[in-house]
């Protein structure tokens, strides 16, 4: 069973739609080996119509150009992307393919191919929110930056019932940065104040 992985960079209030103002100057050599490591985890990556129009408008040209960034560049060309819209769409960016019918449905195949090592979702919000409230994300890897960004799209969208997680690793980048690596998990044993309070400060 693939391994769904959704990867992002997201403010300390849960902004994930990048400004390039607050995530740039955070960016350096620890968060590329984060990003290299978050990509390693998939051979499928599973993208947002706005994702891939930011993606196809900038890393085939950055292939072309052969400069630091291009070996990525040609990394993310060769692998298969399966993008998510509503519209139909001609593709010029090389191995990507539409989405087939119901994304729930057609992640769950995805899951279960056994061709597939994994799917990584990166950013797109959309995307992982659809497949967050279906049960279907495996990890959520977040770059949180160190700022508050007070404007954006947040990750988490308003909902019946909360997201519990799991911390499964935690690093501190020397530009404070917090990688953090998050899976679902049960809710915990339901307490109130009276099951606690004896672990109040000061308490017996």
């Amino acid at each position: 069973m693939a391994k769904v992985v959704s990867t992002l960079f997201i403010s300390v209030d849960g902004v994930a739609e990048i400004d390039p103002d607050w995530h740039f100057p955070y960016f350096d050599e620890n968060m590329g080996r984060a990003v290299d490591e978050d990509y390693n985890t998939a051979d499928v990556l599973l993208i947002g119509r706005k994702t891939y129009d930011s993606f196809v408008g900038a890393w085939p040209g950055r292939e072309a150009a052969g400069e630091d960034d291009a070996p990525f560049a040609k990394r993310l060309g060769d692998t298969r992307k399966v993008v998510v819209s509503r519209q139909p769409l001609e593709f010029s960016w090389r191995n990507s393919e539409l989405v087939d019918g119901d994304l729930v449905d057609a992640v769950t195949s995805l899951k279960a191919d056994t061709g597939v090592a994994g799917i990584l979702i990166p950013g797109s919000i959309s995307v992982v929110q659809q497949l967050l409230a279906a049960g279907l994300v495996d990890e959520l890897r977040l770059l949180v930056h160190p700022v508050a960004a007070r404007k954006g799209r947040r990750l988490f969208d308003d909902g019946d019932a909360p997201y519990h997680l799991r911390t499964t690793a935690t690093e501190v980048l020397p530009t404070g940065v917090l990688r953090v690596i998050y899976a679902p998990t049960a809710a915990p044993t339901p307490a109130g104040y009276d099951d606690v309070k004896d672990q109040v400060p000061g308490g017996e």
